[in-house]
């Protein structure tokens, strides 16, 4: 009995370090493909004349976002570590939603030039953020307050988008 608990558990770690260094994996290359439309953009003269003053320097953002990053992946696998497989399809969804839309801001505001679309999709990661901490809330509140640190730069990169919108 004790050798298959220690088994079930050893097989659960190394569920939940698969689980969290795909999800690593997943994001930091989004996060790159994202990056492909900003390293040309933050140097143009259009990006020039729309940057908010308040702008953090570029070199902050892969900084931030990297913690970020990793933060989310680390919240996803606390979260799947601890509920049901109906809870774990229906989180899955909403993290793939919020992904989806995260990944999709960039294209839209340095690809596109377009501020004013990227930041009703920023109104969208947003408000899947806000679910995120919701739901997780019920089941994990260390994955909870994981998604806190994302919430928070969110909310400011609306305010830089907001500001860059003429």
């Amino acid at each position: 009995s004790i050798l298959s608990k220690d088994a079930t558990r050893s097989c659960l770690v190394e569920l939940h370090w698969k689980v969290f260094i795909i999800s690593v994996i997943v994001l930091f290359v989004l996060g790159f493909i994202g990056s492909l439309y900003t390293s040309d953009s933050v140097g143009s003269e259009w990006y020039q004349q729309v940057k908010p003053k308040i702008t953090p320097p570029n070199y902050l953002f892969p900084i931030v976002w990297s913690v970020i990053y990793i933060l989310i992946a680390l919240s996803f696998t606390l979260f799947l570590g601890s509920s049901n497989r109906k809870d774990n399809k229906l989180i899955i969804s909403f993290y793939i939603v919020n992904i989806l839309f995260n990944f999709l801001w960039t294209p839209i505001y340095f690809g596109l030039r377009n501020p004013t679309l990227a930041f009703l999709d920023l109104l969208l990661i947003w408000t899947s953020i806000i679910y995120l901490i919701n739901f997780t809330w019920k089941v994990n509140k260390p994955a909870s307050w994981l998604l806190v640190p994302y919430f928070v730069w969110v909310a400011f990169a609306g305010i830089l988008n907001y500001l860059s919108i003429s």
